[in-house]
């Protein structure tokens, strides 16, 4: 049975600053399970590139295999996008981001993806600083294959069949900071409220932004004993603050007590408005950051929010020193130096 949806909209619909409406930032009806949080990141990054008055045509939706991976097809349907093999999805984009910068690319990935067949893609993508945005939809299992337990699963949690996983469970926002990502924060599925101003703040940040969400499976992962269940997130996530985006265009106004708020200025003017910061934290100091995650997973607490950002991050672009220009629109003139340049650098070889 197929799906389809009506093409008419009503002629009175919103539109953003640049003339989409948010209906031009959908995608086809999901084929997922009902309920499944994965819809609901997708619906989120609906939201947070219409608020941004992201273009469609200029943003790349990269992704890999599994249940994550198919998420592409739910947002953005007038993108770009490339589904690449099982756990490559980093190395594609790269090749992508390097052939043309003029692009925003949002990838996409699962826990398996990314924590099992893809780990060692995922090492070198953040610690090269690509310029992309890394969206991680962590449920803990392998939702296409039955629902058995993923690499991210935690020590002790209890599988749908009623299993203990006998392994520790690898913490990607904790390799994210070990790796040096100048980007890293973690939220929730079912918090909207947060999840939408951290995808509009990694979109705008220039380097490796990624966001760890942990997105509870309703088939395979939502039982009683599961540690990425919605009961078990709800009743132990801790947010590190209160989180806003401010696009260089609007003004800001910041009313907080003194001590309690934090400003961080992006490259382009764009602002991270951070309030009632957790005691004895600073997102821009990444021991900081840390050590609020193993406070966390010390006191059984999933910690969410903006975890840590560089505002003085170099993107891969600018530490190699390319071209401005996308490789895809240089001439033959632009890449032929002469014969007197290229017996230069062969000579320094000789």
């Amino acid at each position: 049975m197929s799906f389809f949806k009506p093409t008419f909209t009503h002629p009175d619909l919103p539109k953003n600053k640049i003339g989409y409406k948010k209906r031009d930032y959908e995608g086809v009806i999901s084929t997922l399970c009902a309920g499944c949080g994965h819809d609901s990141i997708s619906a989120a990054i609906v939201q947070a590139c219409y608020e941004i008055n992201l273009e469609p045509h200029k943003l790349a939706k990269m992704s890999g295999i599994g249940c994550s991976s198919k998420t592409p097809a739910y947002f953005l349907s007038n993108s770009h996008g490339f589904n690449s093999v099982h756990g490559r999805m980093p190395s594609v984009t790269t090749g992508a981001n390097l052939a043309n910068r003029d692009l925003t690319y949002l990838g996409v990935s699962g826990d398996g993806d990314s924590a099992s067949i893809g780990m060692g893609q995922f090492v070198h993508v953040a610690r090269r600083n690509l310029n992309m945005t890394y969206i991680l939809m962590n449920n803990g299992c392998y939702g296409l294959t039955k629902g058995q337990d993923s690499a991210t699963a935690d020590y002790g949690s209890i599988s749908k069949a009623g299993s203990k996983n006998p392994f520790q469970g690898i913490d990607m926002v904790g390799l994210a900071l070990e790796l040096g990502a100048t980007f890293v924060a973690r939220s929730f599925s079912g918090d909207k409220g947060q999840l939408i101003p951290l995808i509009k703040a990694a979109l705008a940040h220039p380097g490796f932004a990624f966001i760890d969400v942990i997105s509870p499976c309703v088939t395979f992962n939502n039982n009683q004993g599961s540690t990425k269940s919605y009961d078990y997130v709800r009743q132990h996530i801790e947010a590190t603050s209160e989180f806003d985006f401010v696009p260089v265009e609007e003004e800001i106004t910041v009313d907080y007590a003194e001590g309690s708020e934090k400003v961080v200025t992006l490259f382009d003017g764009s602002k991270i408005v951070l309030d009632k910061l957790a005691n004895d934290w600073d997102p821009t100091d990444r021991y900081s950051a840390m050590s609020r995650i193993q406070e966390g997973k010390k006191n059984g607490q999933i910690i969410t929010g903006l975890i840590h950002i560089n505002p003085e991050s170099q993107e891969l672009h600018e530490l190699m020193g390319t071209t401005d220009t996308p490789l895809n629109q240089l001439t033959e003139e632009d890449l032929y130096p002469g014969d007197e340049v290229l017996d230069s650098i062969n000579n320094k070889y000789r």
